[in-house]
């Protein structure tokens, strides 16, 4: 069925309301019980106003919250920003234009159980098949007092919602890569790619609407998908039963929690969890910054920087590089 832009509702739905108040249920014709109510319901309190939508297919889901923004906003050219960007601009986006309305700002959870045209940092691809993956972004009003590290703290969220026993002081089998990939790890520094999380924000009347983006493998491929070159891994490596609506409904309230708690303090009660599981940190890493094409990770800084050793220590701020380790 193709994808339908339904108006949020503002009120309790009912259990088909809640999937999309213009079509069936997806979960009847997909045999997925996503329990779309029962989301609302845990994520209303965090998130007041809050719509929860759940869609047979879309392009990109990403794409659809960005666009609704900017039909309320009334800036259908407003470009979307890379979270660490607006540090570099101050109140960039911040002020209304005159005569338009201040917006819709409700929080917005769009889940696809298959994206055609999904989208990671730096123009890459991300496609799902209905099922084995876990796609959704989530859109909501922030005004964060740096928006330096949301990409990390976001990370932090999931990786500690999936891997309960390294989010304390167990060993963690999932690593995050700077600035935005988790990974099921195989050695230090070494694993496969588990997931990803793509963050872009527009400006909403007076306000900046952030879209997180997160795309998780949950079930085994025959192979490998060609543009991971770290390799494949999944969430039934973890947990054999999980499926894709189990792992939305672990992941929902607690980066929605995270959401709020960044929004309050920035990256600062987040750095200590994603030291912890810096797959990084002690690697050799290559870079794409032409003045630094490789060196020693040496962990984050308080503002989620990279910081990197090639002779002097160097700090990379996220969207400008990308980093991989060296074989």
């Amino acid at each position: 069925m193709p994808l339908r832009q339904p108006e949020l509702p503002r009120h309790a739905p009912g259990p088909e309301e809640a999937l999309n108040p213009r079509a069936p249920p997806m979960s009847e014709s997909r045999h997925l019980h996503w329990g779309a109510e029962a989301l609302w319901q845990a994520l209303g309190e965090v998130l007041p106003g809050l719509s929860v939508e759940v869609v047979a297919s879309a392009d990109s889901t990403n794409t659809q919250l960005l666009e609704r923004a900017r039909l309320s906003s009334g800036r259908r050219e407003a470009p979307p920003s890379m979270p660490g960007e607006l540090d570099a601009l101050p109140g960039q986006g911040q002020a209304a234009l005159p005569g338009r309305r201040q917006g819709d700002t409700h929080p917005c959870l769009l889940v696809a159980e298959q994206q055609t045209s999904g989208r990671g940092r730096q123009g890459r691809v991300w496609q799902s098949a209905a099922g084995r993956s876990l796609t959704f972004s989530l859109a909501l009003p922030l005004d964060p007092p740096s928006w330096s590290g949301l990409s990390l703290a976001v990370g932090v969220a999931l990786a500690d919602a999936l891997d309960s026993r390294g989010a304390t002081d167990g060993p963690p089998r999932i690593g995050l890569k700077w600035p935005n990939d988790l990974f099921v790890l195989d050695a230090p520094g070494r694993g496969r790619k588990l997931g990803g999380v793509l963050i872009e924000t527009v400006p909403v009347g007076e306000r900046r609407m952030a879209v997180v983006g997160v795309g998780l493998n949950v079930l085994p491929q025959a192979t490998a998908p060609a543009e991971l070159s770290s390799g494949f891994a999944c969430l039934q490596e973890l947990d054999p039963g999980i499926d894709a609506p189990q792992a939305l409904h672990r992941v929902a309230l607690p980066l929605a929690q995270a959401l709020r708690r960044f929004g309050q303090a920035g990256l600062d009660p987040f750095v200590a969890g994603f030291r912890r599981r810096d797959m990084l940190v002690g690697q050799r890493v290559r870079t794409t910054q032409p003045d630094l094409p490789e060196g020693i990770a040496e962990g984050i800084d308080a503002q989620g920087g990279l910081r990197v050793r090639a002779g002097a220590l160097h700090t990379l701020v996220s969207g400008e590089v990308s980093v991989r380790p060296l074989a």
